[in-house]
């Protein structure tokens, strides 16, 4: 289980990196509302999947 949880941490990551990127540079999703919130999210995210990726890495 905890295998799994790890890797949904990561899916989540991506999918947050993705939509708050894409907010950044598009302003597709929320309509670029503030762009410090949107870069404190994807650096957020970025945090979250290095720590998913390592706690995986451990686990093998």
């Amino acid at each position: 289980m905890p295998k799994a949880l790890t890797i949904v941490g990561m899916g989540v990551s991506v999918l947050l990196i993705l939509v708050f990127a894409l907010d950044l540079l598009a302003g597709v999703p929320f309509g670029g509302a503030s762009m410090t919130m949107d870069i404190a999210f994807v650096i957020c995210s970025a945090i979250l999947g290095f720590l998913s990726y390592t706690t995986f890495a451990e686990q093998k």
